[in-house]
C-alpha cells in the first residue's frame, strides 16, 4: 500500500508539470489581461528583411486553404487566395510579415483572431555572385553579415590564375547608381586591412579577373604565357625564375616587344649585367614579350670542338686497333 501511495504521488506531481509546461508554451497576450485580437508566431530559420522574388512560407492556424508559399512579386507584394488587396512585404522581416499579414486578416474579416506563422524558404533577392578566377563560381545567398573573404571562402578560394584585384559590382538602387570597387586580393587575404572586406547586402557581383599574362620566348628551360599576379607587376628576373632560367649559349642581352598605340616596341635588356647585379633589374608589362635569344655563333664553335674531340677520338682508337 505504501508503494502505491508513492506512484500515485508521482503521477499526480508529472501531471501538474505537464500542465504546466503546457500553460507556458501557449501564446502569450500581446496587451493586458484579455486575449489578444491577433497573434503571431514566426520561424527561426531567417529574419532578414525580404524582398522581390523570395519564397516565403504563410501558415495560418485552422485556415489550411492561406497556408502555403508564396513568391513575392517584382513590386515587391503577395496576394493572400481571400485577400482584396496586395500586401507590400519588402523590407520587412518574416515577424513584420506576419503582423501585417494577421492584420490585413483582420481588416478583411477574413478570420477574427488570425495566428500566423511566417519562415522563409528561399532568400532569392540576397543572392550574391561569385564569378571568375575562383575554384567554385557561383551564388551564395547574404543572409546575416557576409561580406567579401565569406563569399570567395564559400567558392572554395581564388584560383592560381586570379589576377591582383577583386572586382565588386553593387547594383543601382532607388536613385543610387550603380557603384563598382576594385579591392587589392593581397591586402585584403593578409587581414591587416579591414576597410577592404565590404559587406554584402545581395545583389551585388563578386568578380575576380583572370590575371593578365607575359610571354617568355628563346633559350630558356620552359617558354610560355605566365599570369602576372601582382599588382606591381614582375621583371625580368622573375619571368626567368618562371621560366626556370636561361639554358646555355645565351647572348649577353636580351628584348622585350611591347605594343603600344598599335605599334610594337623593341626594348634592348643588358640580361648579363642585370644577372651580375651591375645593372638594375627591369619591369615587364602585362602582353610583353621576353626574348632571350640563343648565341648561334658559340653553340656553333662548341658543336665543332665536340665534333673535332670525337673525331679525333675515334681516330685514335682506330690506330690503336689498326696497330
Amino acid at each position: 500500500m505504501h508503494n502505491r501511495g508513492v506512484i500515485v504521488v508521482l503521477l499526480l506531481a508529472t501531471g501538474a508539470l505537464c500542465q504546466a509546461q503546457t500553460q507556458s508554451t501557449q501564446p502569450k497576450s500581446m496587451g493586458g489581461g484579455d486575449a489578444p485580437r491577433d497573434e503571431v508566431w514566426t520561424s527561426n530559420l531567417g529574419n532578414e528583411p525580404v524582398g522581390p522574388g523570395d519564397l516565403l512560407y504563410i501558415s495560418v492556424s485552422g485556415a489550411p486553404e492561406l497556408s502555403r508559399s508564396y513568391r513575392v512579386s517584382p513590386d515587391g507584394s503577395i496576394v493572400l487566395p481571400m485577400g482584396h488587396n496586395s500586401i507590400h512585404v519588402a523590407g520587412l522581416t518574416p515577424d513584420a510579415i506576419g503582423k501585417t499579414v494577421a492584420a490585413d486578416l483582420t481588416h478583411e474579416n477574413v478570420l477574427v483572431s488570425p495566428i500566423v506563422s511566417v519562415s522563409m524558404l528561399d532568400y532569392r533577392s540576397r543572392q550574391v555572385t561569385v564569378v571568375g578566377a575562383v575554384k567554385q563560381p557561383g551564388m551564395i545567398q547574404a543572409i546575416g553579415e557576409v561580406r567579401v573573404l565569406d563569399a570567395l571562402a564559400k567558392a572554395q578560394g581564388v584560383a592560381p590564375e586570379a589576377g591582383p584585384e577583386i572586382v565588386v559590382t553593387r547594383p543601382a538602387h532607388d536613385s543610387i547608381a550603380a557603384q563598382v570597387t576594385t579591392i587589392p586580393l593581397k591586402q585584403l587575404l593578409s587581414g591587416q586591412h579591414p576597410e577592404l572586406d565590404l559587406r554584402l547586402y545581395g545583389g551585388e557581383e563578386v568578380r575576380v579577373p583572370e590575371a593578365q599574362k607575359i610571354f617568355i620566348v628563346g633559350n630558356v628551360k620552359m617558354p610560355g604565357s605566365y599570369p602576372v599576379n601582382d599588382a606591381e607587376g614582375t621583371t625580368v628576373l622573375k619571368a626567368l625564375a618562371m621560366s626556370q632560367g636561361q639554358m646555355v649559349f645565351t647572348t649577353k642581352s636580351a628584348y622585350i616587344y611591347r605594343t603600344v598605340d598599335g605599334k610594337r616596341d623593341e626594348i634592348a635588356v643588358p640580361l648579363h649585367k642585370i644577372l651580375h647585379r651591375s645593372a638594375p633589374d627591369m619591369v615587364l608589362q602585362a602582353n610583353d614579350i621576353l626574348y632571350v635569344p640563343e648565341n648561334g655563333g658559340l653553340h656553333l664553335t662548341t658543336s665543332v670542338l665536340d665534333r673535332i674531340a670525337s673525331f679525333g677520338g675515334n681516330v685514335g682508337s682506330g690506330l690503336i686497333i689498326w696497330h
